[in-house]
């Protein structure tokens, strides 16, 4: 389907008037984003599900829409005002406490990387854990313990696998001859990557 036959699609079967073309090429080219209305038109048309054309959701509204609820549901399970609720998914700013923050994990069903990343709290993640691997890792077992809600052995061994992994690439970058520069890149690039590779490091131990 060419974007015209979906924004008549939309116009026709959805009563969208307003839907054209080029508001489905803005899409499509991640200019715009559709609403909530919109996106359930758009899957309709094109015989999917809403959280198949979002693909991986990462914000709280596409963790919303892609388990098909209304602002309202989610509103009303984590105890905020609709108001209050709809402008944290305008701003990408959730502001729920631990109570709210349990609750909206279990009506999207979000894993625990996922609740970290819809909440926000994955960047102080990235910073404890860079520090755990640049210095001493023992020191940083109970701040990322009080963020993440795991078995305290399991954060240890994580936490000093990374940190082993760590000094063991910048070792072995300096030791091939290639000088600060490589090792400064390598060593940057872990970094930048930590968050990732933490939740490898634990998936790994835990399979």
């Amino acid at each position: 389907m060419g974007p015209e036959h979906v924004a008549y699609g939309m116009r026709a079967s959805y009563g969208l008037p307003y839907v054209t073309q080029d508001l489905v090429v803005a899409w499509e080219r991640e200019i715009a984003s559709p609403d909530n209305s919109e996106l359930t038109a758009l899957a309709g048309v094109l015989w999917c599900s809403p959280s198949e054309l979002l693909g991986k959701p990462r914000t709280l509204r596409e963790h919303r829409l892609a388990r098909g609820l209304a602002p309202e549901d989610v509103a009303r399970a984590v105890g905020h005002e609709l108001v209050a609720y709809l402008r944290m998914e305008e701003n990408d700013d959730w502001q729920g406490n631990d109570r709210q923050s349990a609750a909206l994990a279990g009506i999207l069903g979000l894993t625990v990387p996922d609740l970290l990343t819809v909440t926000g709290r994955d960047t102080a993640l990235a910073e404890l854990l860079r520090s755990a691997v640049t210095t001493r890792w023992q020191a940083y077992v109970r701040p990322v313990g009080k963020m993440v809600p795991l078995d305290r052995r399991l954060l240890e061994d994580a936490l000093q696998q990374l940190h082993q992994n760590y000094q063991g690439q910048m070792t072995a970058t300096l030791s091939w001859g290639g000088g600060g520069s490589e090792s400064s890149a390598a060593g940057r690039e872990f970094l930048e990557r930590i968050v990732e590779y933490f939740w490898a490091t634990i998936g790994g131990a835990t399979a």
